[in-house]
């Protein structure tokens, strides 16, 4: 049985940096747990064949001098690029979203393929963390960055976990490779004249960084809820005719997917950064359903994840110091 100071759970951008705020407060003996095979959560990008798409987020904004500070130094690195917009530029990142989730977890200690089952407060003593192989780790503070409905299963035995209001809607994202080039316009991203139910609509060979035309066409909340148990073929059948409007002539699509996203964008949101829960609050919970009460978007986006994330770091690191 392993111990540590700091148990993050979920390797998402919230959990990336809660991370790398401890660690910028001189607190290493930390573990970032996380059950998939890669760093990300929604910043995900996905290889089809030769080409790339980005399946989560698109984009992100900038709001904060939290950020700005840190997207300067990205842009630097060429980690990133300015895509489009104004007066908000939207930037992403030059090899998919995926690729600057790897960058800024680079120098963390994450255990990948790891699925939590339960997390118990010790009372006087530490917490533990039990992962599905019967394993257990203990820990002095644990933060939970994953969706609130998946954390709140992990907390079930943890005193304070009112946060049952909370609820996601989820989105469904058809993955689309086309023989040719689309009638997309440039710079590849398109969220207006689009049919209803369709949120937005990307190239990603505009974008640049596919090889091929790779698109994404993602569903509103609304329409994926009403069809979120359908069969999966019937779903991606229906958001194929949309994609097909894209196509121009004499082209088709060569390969079809679909992306099943089931806590894609909180519907209603927390009005702090993190929630501390517990006997001796040394559970914090946060993620991008938590914002900062200055926060003048009001919603779950790119921006809430980091800063909750640097928030709850920065809390614990406050802690640890005494």
């Amino acid at each position: 049985m392993s111990k540590k100071e700091v148990i993050i759970i979920g390797g998402g951008l919230s959990g990336i940096m809660a991370a790398n705020t401890l660690k910028d407060n001189g607190i290493t003996d930390i573990i970032v747990i996380e059950k998939s095979r890669s760093v990300g959560g929604r910043l995900a990008t996905r290889r089809i064949q030769d080409g790339k798409v980005d399946h989560g987020a698109q984009f992100f904004t900038v709001r904060s001098t939290e950020l700005q500070r840190d997207v300067e130094n990205w842009l630097q690195a060429g980690w990133i690029k300015k895509w489009f917009g104004n007066p908000y530029p939207r930037y992403t990142s030059v090899n998919g979203m995926n690729a600057l989730a790897k960058n800024l977890a680079e120098s963390l200690p994450i255990k990948l393929n790891t699925k939590v089952s339960s997390i118990r407060d010790g009372r006087d003593g530490p917490l533990e963390v039990e992962l599905d192989n019967g394993e257990k780790i203990l820990g002095e503070h644990i933060i939970v960055t994953a969706p609130v409905p998946q954390a709140l299963t992990l907390l079930s035995e943890i005193e304070g976990t009112e946060m049952n209001t909370i609820t996601f809607a989820p989105c469904f994202v058809g993955l689309f490779t086309f023989e040719k080039e689309s009638i997309i316009p440039a710079p590849g991203h398109k969220d207006e004249q689009l049919p209803p139910g369709v949120e937005r609509v990307v190239d990603h060979y505009k974008k640049g960084i596919s090889s091929t035309v790779t698109v994404s066409v993602y569903m509103t909340g609304a329409w994926s809820k009403k069809r979120f148990d359908l069969e999966g073929d019937t779903i991606l059948g229906e958001i194929q005719k949309v994609a097909e409007l894209h196509l121009g002539d004499e082209n088709q699509i060569v390969d079809s997917q679909l992306k099943r996203w089931k806590y894609a964008e909180a519907e209603e949101v927390v009005r702090s950064p993190y929630v501390e829960i517990g006997k001796n609050q040394r559970v914090i919970v946060c993620g991008d359903a938590f914002l900062r009460g200055d926060d003048e978007a009001g919603r779950t986006r790119f921006e809430s994840a980091y800063l909750s994330g640097i928030s709850a770091g920065e809390r614990v690191a406050v802690k640890l110091k005494g």
